[in-house]
Parts: structure tokens; sequence; C-alpha cells
């Protein structure tokens, strides 16, 4: 049963319009094996990878554009999607089902026209996974040109994975990096904000206040591109050097700190709106 989902204001009119079923069979949200944004590769993940493999069936009605062979004689490349189907729905949407099994894709190519829940069979190992037998699941905005994070269109059970808000640093202009939960004083300017990132859980949404006032804010909700690489959009489109600059950090954003006593607060919140947050004090001169 199709369950209409209000994610975020960036979406609440696609949201109203559509909402997917699951690929497969519903799971608790904790327990996807990579989530939307997550770094994945050296890149921004555009996909959400589920954690078992399982029977895929199509998330809407719509037309099959393309099935890709994970070892297709025609092309140069292999796919890194392995064995996919490409569907197009309605409002320019496009879905993905990757990593399936080769002996279920034949089938494929003769299709046209599907129904919501029509079988692909199941994951297999033909993605560039490390032989995790997951499926890779994409939605894509042809209009807008932004890869969407599928479970803002999906229905969602259960709990999310805990977020937690540590080891914040300032980064100057200069590269001096202060550790906010030590810091007393340090000089006013713009610093780049980064917190400790965590390995599988996903924030939905970040947001800097800087007395008070936001000061970045970056929604996981869609992905954009700059200069050909995948982008989280805030004040600016920021790729993945900004976002991930080492395999620890994560980006919060950029803020400017006046002279004073200054309190930044860091919030981070889930995609059901649970929030974590913390709050710093410093000296600023």
């Amino acid at each position: 049963m199709k369950k209409l989902i209000f994610a975020s204001l960036a979406v609440l009119t696609l949201s109203a319009l559509f909402a997917f079923d699951w690929p497969q069979n519903e799971i608790l949200s904790d327990s996807f094996f990579s989530y939307f944004a997550q770094l994945r590769g050296g890149t921004i993940g555009t996909s959400l990878v589920f954690s078992e493999s399982r029977e895929v069936k199509a998330a809407d009605s719509g037309r099959v554009l393309a099935v890709i062979s994970e070892h297709d004689e025609d092309e140069l490349f292999e796919s890194t999607l392995g064995n996919a189907v490409i569907l197009s729905h309605k409002n320019d949407l496009i879905t993905v089902y990757g990593n399936l099994d080769s002996e279920n894709t034949d089938s494929l190519y003769a299709m046209k026209d599907i129904e919501t829940g029509t079988s692909f069979g199941t994951t297999g190992t033909s993605s560039w996974q490390e032989g995790e037998a997951c499926l890779e699941f994409q939605v894509l905005d042809t209009k807008n040109h932004t890869y969407i994070n599928p479970r803002i269109l999906m229905p969602r059970i259960g709990k999310e994975l805990p977020l937690t808000i540590k080891d914040v640093v300032a980064i100057s202009k200069k590269g001096v990096s202060y550790d906010l939960a030590t810091v007393k004083t340090m000089p006013s300017g713009v610093y780049t904000l980064y917190r400790e990132r965590q390995e599988t859980a996903m924030p939905y949404k970040t947001t800097v206040y800087v007395n008070g006032a936001i000061a970045e804010s970056l929604s996981y909700d869609t992905l954009t591109e700059k200069d050909g690489r995948i982008a989280v959009s805030g004040k600016k489109n920021y790729d993945v050097n900004t976002v991930y600059p080492e395999n620890d950090r994560q980006f919060l954003g950029e803020i400017t700190l006046p002279k004073g006593k200054t309190q930044i607060m860091v919030v981070a919140a889930d995609i059901l709106g649970k929030e974590k947050q913390i709050v710093y004090t410093a000296d600023v001169r």
C-alpha cells in the first residue's frame, strides 16, 4: 500500500504527487547497507543500497528505458551498476535498479510498459560492491537534473540509526584547525566546519547557527552536479572534496565568526525530524 510522506519543504510538491512502493520487501529504516549521500568509493553516493539479497520489483508503474548487462559486448566499459533495469515514470522521474542477478535480466528486454510490483528477479553480485548482493536503487529527476533521496518517496518503518555530533572542528582560511570542544579563544573570520563522519548513519539535514542565526544548512533530500561531479547543495554546491575531505570527516558548512562572545550550535536531524544538537561558545577576537 502506498503511503504519502512529507520529508521537507524542498520536496513537498513532489511528495504530494508521488509515493513509491518499496523495490524490495520492507526492511527496518536502520538496516540499509549504505544510505543516500554517504561517502562511497571516493564519491558522494547517489544510491540507496539495501542490505539483503531479495526479490526486486518495480516501485511504480512506468516504461522500460533500458536493460543493462554486466558484460555487454556493445559497451566499451562494464556497467558499474552491474545488471540493471531503468524505468521512466510520470513527472520526469526515472528509477534505476542495479546489481541484479544475470539470470533474471534476459526476459526483461521484451518489456515495455509495466505495473507497480512487476518482478525483476533477485539481486546478485554484478555491480562494483565487492561481492555484496544488495540492490542499488536510484531515483533521478530529469527535469531538475538531480538525484532524489529514495527514502523521501518510500514508506518508512522502524527507528533510524542514532546520529552523533562529535569532534567538531573549525578550519580557518589559513588552514588552522580549532577543536570547538576545547578552544577558548579564536580569531574572527571565515571558517569551514566539520564533524566526525559516521560510518553508516547519515543525517538527513545539518544546520549550523551562529548566535542564533542560521549560518549554513545542508539537506540530503537531493544531490546535484558541480563541474560534472556529484554535489550537496547549501549556500553553494559542494562536491566530494569539500563534503568528505577525509574519510573520517563530514562537512557542516562555511560560517563567518564575528568578534565577541560567540555561540555556535550544530544540529543534525534524521529523516523523521529527530534532532541531535550541541552548542559551543568561544571568545572571538
